[in-house]
């Protein structure tokens, strides 16, 4: 059998201008338990809060309003609950850590993952550093 040689050479300099790979770069949330979750185009942080329950909306489709986030989810569906809100009712399939069964997120239509408009991602519920808690993971709990 022959030998395989490889050899690489990796260089870097502190005066590179960024590329457009390195400002398009993904990002990588992880449960409370470690377990990877969701990798996404963009910070959770930068990106628009639902005023029902301040979750993170991820727009999961093209519309007239904007283009869909490049995103994966891993997650397992769960049974949907039904959620009275003002107005109406509102029916949330949700999504969990395959792990530890964290639920993670939501939807308003059943899955697959980007089936709706918009991937809502519960406040608190990732970190992006593994097995760490999020900062706002215990966010409310003391209120009334």
């Amino acid at each position: 059998m022959p030998k395989v040689v490889s050899r690489s050479a990796v260089s870097s300099s502190t005066d590179a201008q960024p590329t457009a790979s390195s400002e398009a770069a993904l990002r990588v949330y992880y449960c409370m338990c470690g377990e990877f979750v969701l990798v996404i185009d963009k910070s959770l942080t930068s990106l628009p809060r639902r005023k029902t329950d301040n979750a993170i909306i991820v727009r999961a489709q093209d519309s007239n309003d904007g283009k869909a986030r490049v995103f994966k989810l891993n997650a397992k569906p769960i049974e949907p609950i039904l959620i009275e809100r003002e107005g109406g009712h509102e029916h949330q399939y949700r999504f969990q850590c395959s792990r530890c069964s964290l639920t993670i997120g939501y939807q308003t239509s059943p899955p697959p993952v980007k089936s709706a408009p918009f991937l809502y991602i519960l406040s608190g519920a990732l970190s992006q550093v593994q097995g760490q808690v999020p900062q706002d993971a215990f966010d409310g709990e003391n209120d009334v």
